[in-house]
């Protein structure tokens, strides 16, 4: 990694990448291994993750394998047998059995692993990385403004830099930014005896009690990523450390996994976001600052890799790049905004009481048709791989 940008290559084509998340990273090593000189900006000191855990399923799953990065991301995966949804008090209510045979595919594992691979990915290929570096101003032109001063031209400038991205508005691409009106806290706890009852401690378990929702997560042989939503303005249940008694009170039947939450210095609001374009002249938006969603679906990274991935498709050929980013948004775009109102709509049944949310939800699990639609972005094959990764 670089400490300051160095010029662009004279010949060939060049990309800018704004952002080292998730999906920048996987458009910067997509385009490289595609023949693109690749710079990337990260406005952090080092590319890195917060701690927490990420579902990956078959969509996921199939890019990082194009990426040659499946088995470095996935050594220290979880599989659980079951994805469990269950009321405060611990009944059950939807059990969906998965990663058997004929049955979806899904693991989890920490944050950090997954760009830490991306990141080995994006190296490999040749991209420069370049920490320390925030791009204040872009325009269609591809020029770029960094904080610094300095400026750079590419061929092509990819915008991932999150939900709130300034560089995105600049352009006058946000069509919406529509709140859930829910906060989440994201903490890691060592995975011990105990947690959960054994007999499902392996497994997926997301608890529902009023308007607040607990999530357990096994994301390695020694972390489970924990997660907990409630109303924006539920201050009862919002604070770091964790107010593991209000929380208790909700979800007593897991009281000795609540009872091992520590600080939770962030609670960010899920929101949606919906652009009236993914690019403009030599632009593209993709990842959080393009189609946001509430991570109800466990699609937010899978969504991501599939847009980063079919950008680098679209625009490997020698066709004009307006046209191919034309093509690259009418492709992926009607799967990802099915998944972001999907995913939204499935937040809303946490505003249901639990009484009519439980017979609901017990009549969803049922349903092939409601089955279908929730995995359609999880078990698509995204462009530019050859199957989806299955068991």
């Amino acid at each position: 990694m670089s400490a300051t940008p160095s010029p662009a290559p004279p010949i060939g084509r060049h990309a800018e990448v704004v952002g080292g998340g998730i999906g920048g990273l996987t458009a910067a090593a997509a385009l490289a291994r595609r023949g693109w000189s690749v710079r990337l900006h990260e406005r952090n000191e080092a590319v890195r993750a917060l701690g927490s855990g990420i579902y990956l399923w078959s969509n996921g799953l199939a890019v990082l394998d194009e990426l040659g990065v499946l088995d470095r991301a996935t050594s220290d995966a979880h599989y659980g047998p079951s994805i469990q949804t269950r009321t405060g008090r611990g009944d059950l209510l939807v059990h969906v059995p998965v990663n058997g045979e004929g049955q979806v595919k899904v693991l989890t594992i920490m944050r950090e692993r997954l760009i830490s691979a991306l990141l080995h990915a994006a190296t490999s290929a040749g991209v420069e990385v370049v920490c320390d570096s925030t791009a204040t101003g872009v325009t269609p032109s591809g020029r770029l403004t960094f904080a610094d001063g300095s400026t750079s031209e590419a061929d092509l400038v990819v915008i991932a830099d999150g939900v709130g991205s300034r560089l995105r508005d600049s352009l006058g691409l946000l069509r919406r930014r529509r709140p859930l009106g829910q906060r989440c806290a994201r903490v890691v706890v060592p995975r011990q005896p105990g947690l959960v009852p054994d007999a499902d401690a392996d497994s997926y378990i997301e608890w529902m009690s009023g308007r607040r929702f607990l999530l357990y997560t096994p994301s390695s042989k020694t972390d489970a990523y924990i997660a907990l939503v409630c109303p924006r303005g539920d201050d009862a249940a919002i604070g770091d450390p964790v107010p593991i008694e209000e929380w208790t009170k909700t979800f007593p039947q897991a009281r000795n996994l609540i009872e091992q939450l520590g600080p939770a210095p962030r609670w960010d609001e899920f929101e949606q976001v919906e652009l009236t374009s993914w690019s403009a002249g030599k632009v593209a938006v993709l990842g959080d600052a393009a189609h946001a969603q509430p991570p109800y679906l466990g699609q937010g990274g899978g969504c991501a890799m599939m847009s980063a991935l079919g950008l680098a498709v679209a625009v490997s050929g020698d066709e004009d790049l307006a046209g191919q980013l034309a093509a690259w948004e009418q492709t992926e775009r009607p799967l990802i905004s099915h998944t972001q109102r999907f995913s939204f709509r499935v937040g809303r049944l946490n505003d249901l009481p639990s009484f009519p949310r439980a017979l609901l939800l017990r009549a969803l699990g049922r349903s092939r048709a409601f089955a279908h639609a929730r995995l359609r972005a999880a078990n698509a094959v995204p462009t530019g791989t050859r199957a989806a990764v299955r068991s």
